[in-house]
């Protein structure tokens, strides 16, 4: 991170009209929550990770699936947003038309005060059943952590009484529909497009920030490693979100906070 590209980063956000801030794992993973493919802890370590989240695995051994994913939203429930999720939150409210979109299925940006982002992944909040697809109950109500491998019978629907499963979006399933067209279209019509921790590996939702080159929108960077969004990016901050997002809303309105 320079101060130069700080200050053309922040010259850009200042004069954005419509701004898409797209977040990944790299975001949540500075709470320290663990990243879908970090190694996971106690006896987790046996199991693959990307095996259970499958239509499959749910199939074969729910139980096993539902522990797993009580794992995780447990240990999302006990992070907290950092200083990158609170910057968002402020780039959110100081640009007219800005748009949150997210591929981590946790709930940190809620938390630091961004309004309704978009979950192209899905969210651990929002199990719903397996059979009908309705909405199961809100999740707040977090019991003992499965930390040992151990499988955990999920919950049965109160309407159809199928499994409840959880509310992510699993390998060969589609994105939600509504999710990614709000988020296309939010690409497809932006100013400055703030792409933040994601490795722009994981496909289609890669896509959004080609998508706005594509249409013109200036993509700023920040992320501590290159990844394959390089060659899309007017400006490109080196480093982790909680030291380069700070910096970057003091420079764009630290001077209109104190006039």
């Amino acid at each position: 991170m320079t101060d130069q590209g700080v200050r053309e980063a922040a010259d850009l956000l200042r004069r954005a009209l419509r701004a898409v801030i797209f977040t990944g794992a790299g975001m949540s993973a500075e709470s320290g929550v663990p990243t879908f493919r970090d190694a996971l802890t106690g006896l987790w370590q046996q199991f693959d990770a990307q095996a259970l989240a499958t239509p499959q695995a749910f199939h074969d051994d729910p139980a096993l699936v539902w522990g797993w994913y009580e794992w995780r939203r447990t240990a999302v429930a006990r992070a907290r947003p950092n200083a990158g999720h609170v910057a968002v939150a402020a780039i959110e409210a100081r640009v007219p038309h800005a748009v949150v979109v997210t591929q981590n299925v946790d709930d940190l940006h809620e938390r630091a005060g961004s309004v309704d982002p978009v979950h192209l992944h899905g969210s651990l909040f929002a199990p719903r059943c397996s059979a009908c697809a309705r909405p199961a109950w809100a999740a707040d109500g977090l019991g003992e952590e499965p930390t040992d491998g151990r499988r955990v019978t999920p919950p049965s629907c109160g309407h159809c009484s199928a499994p409840i499963r959880p509310g992510v979006v699993w390998f060969g399933e589609a994105l939600p529909e509504d999710a990614l067209d709000t988020a296309v279209d939010a690409a497809s019509s932006c100013d400055v497009l703030l792409t933040v921790g994601t490795s722009g590996l994981v496909y289609p939702a890669a896509e959004i920030p080609q998508v706005a080159a594509r249409f013109g929108a200036a993509v700023i960077q920040v992320n501590p490693q290159e990844t394959p969004l390089d060659a899309v990016t007017a400006v490109n901050l080196r480093g982790p979100a909680t030291e380069v997002l700070p910096a970057l809303v003091r420079a764009a309105w630290e001077a209109d906070d104190r006039a």
